[in-house]
């Protein structure tokens, strides 16, 4: 935790609760926005113009929020205008490391070793937990931005007059749809996972089980008729939200977070669904199973013993 710019204490996985229980997530504090022409965004300074090279992009594959960004980076071919650092899967005292793990990276930009120490370089003052993804300014080493919602928007338009990607996971005739779809399967699904896994009252642990397997229930229904995606034959941006649970639900929320009404394999829709989008171009690779397993059960809290399970492997 980063109290005025200053690492005070080891890292936790519970971030806050209420008074039932109940896991609370931490808000994003950095919400710049890159546009096009550099203009402002919805929040946040104008100044974060579109350009090849300019941006990176702080990531870790366990993380199903930084697994967001990659994904739409992919989608939208950004490899080559958008660099990326990826974070050690292994949790430590002091939260996100670089290196020492096959596929983890040291900081490109940097060279620091905590991914708390660029929190403090872009605010010495900061408050709160470092989180990933983080999108990153090189140009004018500024942090733009730590929400993966905004971040995976901004990537999907931002930089389309340089690419000529067409691709559009956001389109206007499907925006409310979007909107509406996104904040249940946020609630209920990517949030409600981890509700289940840090509980720390039944109260709480079964509220959240009750909502993930409802809304798993939804979508499998909703998938029944064949078609190829949520919103029908288009690929959206809720698509990737609810695909990044998906990938992690077997490996980890299935035994981890005690989400264990049955596994996802056992949801044919569900299953084939997710099986459609990993096999997208450029998708696979942003997904680790090794980082994800390795990384969920190095939570000690949870796991005591870091015994990582030997299966599934997808």
């Amino acid at each position: 935790m980063l109290v005025n710019g200053v690492w005070t204490e080891n890292w936790q996985p519970v971030q806050k609760e209420d008074e039932d229980g109940r896991f609370i997530r931490q808000t994003s504090t950095f919400r710049h926005w890159i546009t096009a022409d550099g203009s402002a965004g919805p929040t946040g300074d104008a100044g974060f113009r579109a350009e090849k090279d300019r941006y990176h992009l702080y990531v870790a594959y366990i993380c199903p929020w930084a697994s967001r960004a990659l994904m739409v980076r992919a989608l939208k071919g950004l490899e080559d205008y958008i660099s990326v650092s990826v974070v050690n899967p292994l949790l430590t005292d002091q939260g996100w490391q670089f290196g020492g793990f096959d596929g983890a990276t040291q900081d490109h930009l940097h060279g620091v070793t905590y991914m708390h120490q660029l929190y403090s370089r872009a605010d010495p003052q900061v408050n709160g937990r470092a989180t990933v993804p983080v999108l990153w300014d090189k140009k004018t080493d500024r942090l733009v931005n730590n929400e993966s919602a905004d971040i995976a928007r901004m990537l999907n338009s931002a930089f389309d007059q340089l690419t000529s990607n067409t691709l559009n996971l956001y389109p206007a005739e499907l925006a409310g749809a979007i909107d509406e779809l996104n904040g249940r399967i946020y609630t209920d699904l990517n949030n409600g996972v981890y509700q289940a896994g840090f509980a720390t009252t039944q109260q709480a642990y079964e509220e959240a089980y009750h909502k993930v397997f409802a809304t798993l229930d939804e979508l499998e229904q909703r998938l029944s008729d064949g078609r190829a995606y949520l919103m029908g034959d288009t690929l959206t941006e809720t698509d990737i939200r609810t695909f990044v649970t998906l990938v992690r639900f077997d490996s980890a929320y299935h035994g981890l977070f005690k989400c264990n009404r049955n596994t996802l394999k056992e949801m044919p829709a569900l299953q084939a669904y997710k099986q459609r989008i990993h096999a997208l171009p450029g998708i696979a690779a942003t997904v680790r199973q090794d980082h994800i397993k390795a990384g969920y059960y190095s939570i000690k809290s949870l796991n005591p013993s870091g015994i990582v399970p030997l299966g599934p492997q997808e």
